[in-house]
């Protein structure tokens, strides 16, 4: 609504709403839409009013500051003072300024009041800044002027307002408004004053994944205390991350990533006789090792986000925080997203690093998805912007707004602390600079001087690489791709990087590995799970207890983090086909994860010894192959994402499939039931001599060309000196492969193909088609290319066949 000319000095939040930007500023106007439009479909936010931006306007006239103030702006745009001398000299000014005695009643009075509504006195506040120019589409502002927590006494209030008047001048906020082309003094300011909610924990929520903008997920970060500890960076939270379009599913629970933070502080309220209004102490070992939300929270939250979304029309970038003494969650800001949704959809930029045996120094949470290089500066302290050189990697414990100005001439930026939604990740974001946040020992490890690759290319988990590694750069357009009758797929190695490629138009996901999750997320050998009491080593059987901290039970980790990550590699493609491979990790690899040692066999030939098929009902894997099925049904049912199909590598014999399929169906997995396709890997000549009696058991065939192209040719695929010799365009090889598509169509099931071979060698693409292939599943880096390749293999085909 637009309130009336009068311009009141006072707007309480259910006046507002969003389109009052310019009475009370983007914050302000934001919580007031909120309060008064979706209080009734239950999202709490808490009470409170705004000062009008006209009552900072009047502050400037009355004090006569408006000349002043430009005269000081003049000074430092001609050189005659710097950036830091006239922002103090106008902060000072704005500190001796006085408000009447009609605009001091009335913020003591609103104040007073909003006391009453929650029936105490002194109540505590937030006291936060609003500008004119803030949590706009084009231009967030955030964090450029300050907030006020736990405020108590209407006099602590009004200093507080006349600090926030002050802070539209700091000297970050200078530069912002300068860069974005703001006229400083046609930007005003107002002051919100809310209840401050006694936060047991609290964090930030955006409707979208802030690192690749992938708009079907609502992620949550968060830790104990009041919010600021994540905003400053001080902590690394937790980090949640739900799937969007099955949340108004009935029975389903579509969380797919649940990860836990140092949380090694928080802040709280500090004592009635503290000078300070809150204090910061450190958590105990059971808070660093437990979860902040429960799953009924992290699932009502994410519903809020969607709510909120939908209300306003665009990805929304929310503050919330849950109360200490009731327990109720509640929304505390809300503005729009304004980097990844500013960006061309259409477009997909990949970045490729070269092959490396460099050892990695450092991981830690990674912002963008862009690769630097260059020599690191360590800095402490913002104090010494001069020391910091144009194009250096900025290495600090964390950073906060009097950083900004340093981080614009950086290459890229690495914090000892932080997550991904701390200061540093944030304007790292904003200014497309590629950062790695919380990697906890930065400032120790690197020392200025030192050449460094930052990597951000693969996933939320970004590397610091010793030395300068080569990389390239790939503009995918995908308007100009090429569409095709045979679908194409793509695989997927680790949960961690699988949003990157939400834009690709895929047929859906032709090939997920379970032993990567497994290796990559999990790192424990299950049956040391299972079976703990055979772990006989004290240091590993404590390894095992420390990494499983949270989980009700050993087993119940090891299902529990699978499940995330084959549901979030589902999600990335939902409703679309996603094919899971159930583990073929060899004896000898098994035996790398933590306690494999006790449960493995040293076998001379792993390649072709238990691997596959044979672990599933084997008595050294069967117990571990049920929690590998417990995963998939959690994903499935759940979650929600029944476009799983479940694939059985490295099937010997018929016999073996109806014994694997035997065991399935007893852990709850049987395939026909829910919607369920089982598919295997054809790898072995046996796949293809008795293809028709395969087809019969199972729903597809895919096709894995390395393992078949070993046993038929009879060459080690890992042999350097045959290397030449190994070749999916073997006559005999394609001859197989012929031969079963044309086995499999007659019973009704799908081939595919996974791999790089098509893509790398248009004659073999050419022979797919020909053979009539279903689906053929590529890299993800080399799906444009292979697009233009099939593409052209079909146009030969027709062209050929008419």
């Amino acid at each position: 609504m637009n309130i009336s000319a009068s311009q009141p000095l006072i707007y309480w939040y259910r006046q507002l709403r969003a389109t009052d930007v310019d009475l009370v500023g983007g914050k302000n106007a934001s919580l007031g839409e909120m309060l008064s439009q979706l209080d009734q479909v239950g999202i709490r936010v808490p009470n409170g009013f705004a000062t009008s931006a006209q009552l900072y306007r009047d502050f400037l006239r009355q004090n006569q500051l408006d000349t002043p103030i430009s005269q000081l702006l003049a000074a430092m745009d001609n050189g005659s003072i710097t950036l830091a001398e006239a922002g103090q000299k106008i902060r000072r000014l704005i500190l001796e300024g006085h408000f009447t005695t009609e605009q001091e009643q009335a913020i003591t009075d609103a104040y007073h009041q909003l006391g009453q509504q929650a029936d105490t006195d002194p109540l505590s506040v937030a006291v936060r800044s609003s500008a004119t120019a803030e949590d706009l589409p084009q231009a967030s502002f955030a964090g450029q002027q300050e907030s006020y927590l736990n405020i108590a006494g209407a006099a602590h209030v009004i200093d507080a307002s006349r600090e926030c008047f002050a802070s539209l001048y700091t000297d970050r906020a200078i530069v912002y408004r300068q860069e974005q082309g703001f006229v400083h003094q046609k930007v005003a300011l107002s002051v919100g004053v809310q209840q401050m909610v006694e936060s047991e924990c609290a964090g930030v929520m955006f409707s979208l994944d802030t690192e690749n903008g992938f708009p079907d997920v609502v992620l949550i970060n968060g830790s104990w205390g009041l919010g600021e500890t994540i905003v400053k960076g001080t902590v690394t939270p937790d980090r949640f991350m739900v799937y969007k379009p099955l949340l108004d599913t009935p029975n389903k629970r579509p969380i797919i990533e649940k990860q836990r933070g140092n949380k090694r502080e928080k802040m709280l309220f500090a004592s009635a006789d503290s000078l300070e209004p809150t204090v910061t102490t450190p958590t105990s070992i059971d808070e660093r090792n437990r979860l902040i939300l429960s799953d009924d929270e992290i699932l009502h939250l994410s519903r809020w986000a969607v709510t909120i979304e939908r209300h306003y029309g665009c990805a929304m970038d929310m503050e919330w925080a849950k109360d200490r003494h009731s327990q109720q969650l509640f929304i505390v800001q809300a503005r729009p997203e304004t980097v990844e949704t500013s960006k061309d959809s259409a477009v997909l930029v990949n970045y490729q690093l070269e092959k490396t045996a460099a050892p990695i120094l450092l991981q830690g949470s990674s912002v963008g998805s862009a690769v630097a290089c260059g020599k690191t500066f360590t800095l402490l302290s913002p104090d010494d912007i001069d020391q910091f050189p144009d194009g250096a990697i900025l290495v600090t414990e964390r950073t906060d707004p009097d950083w900004v100005p340093i981080m614009r001439k950086a290459a890229g930026i690495i914090t000892d602390s932080g997550g991904p939604t701390s200061h540093a990740a944030i304007v790292s974001r904003e200014l497309k600079v590629p950062a790695i946040v919380g990697t906890e020992h930065a400032t120790r490890v690197l020392s200025s001087g030192k050449m460094v690759t930052l990597n951000c290319s693969e996933g939320t988990v970004g590397q610091v690489y010793d030395g300068i590694i080569n990389y390239t750069t790939q503009q995918i357009d995908l308007n100009t791709l090429p569409t095709t009758q045979t679908q194409i797929m793509i695989n997927a190695a680790m949960p961690d990087g699988i949003f990157h490629w939400w834009q690709l138009p895929t047929a859906g996901i032709g090939l997920t590995r379970i032993e990567f999750i497994i290796s990559s997320q999990i790192g424990l050998h299950p049956m040391a799970l299972i079976h703990p009491e055979l772990v006989t080593d004290p240091a590993i059987a404590q390894t095992l207890r420390q990494r499983c901290a949270g989980s009700a039970t050993l087993p119940d980790f090891f299902v529990d983090n699978l499940a995330l990550g084959v549901g979030k590699i589902a999600a990335s493609q939902y409703p679309k086909p996603v094919i899971v491979r159930m583990s073929d990790f060899k004896s000898n690899e098994y035996r790398g994860l933590i306690g494999g040692e006790f449960f493995e066999l040293h076998e001379e030939n792993p390649m072709l010894g238990l691997r596959g098929a044979s672990r599933y009902y084997h008595p050294r894997y069967q117990e571990a192959f049920q929690l590998e099925c417990r995963a998939i049904i959690k994903a499935r049912d759940e979650m929600g994402f029944d476009n799983i199909i479940v694939m059985i590598p490295f099937c010997r014999t018929v016999s073996e499939a109806d014994k694997v399929l035997e065991v399935m169906a007893l852990a709850g997995l049987k395939r026909g039931e829910k919607g369920l396709q089982v598919y295997v890997m054809c790898e072995i000549p046996s796949n293809i001599i008795l293809a028709e009696r395969f087809a019969e058991r199972f729903d597809g065939f895919s096709i894995g060309s390395n393992d078949l192209t070993q046993l038929i040719l009879g060459i080690d695929r890992d042999s350097a000196e045959l290397k030449p010799m190994f070749d999916a365009r073997d006559d005999a090889v394609k001859k197989v492969i012929e031969q079963v598509i044309k086995v499999a169509h007659s019973k009704g099931c799908k081939v595919g193909i996974c791999g790089q071979a098509p893509s790398d060698h248009p004659e073999f693409a050419e022979f797919l088609v020909a053979c009539g292939i279903d689906s053929i599943s590529l890299n993800p880096d080399s799906f444009a290319k292979g697009c233009e390749v099939i593409a052209k293999a079909e146009r030969t085909h027709l062209n050929k066949r008419d």
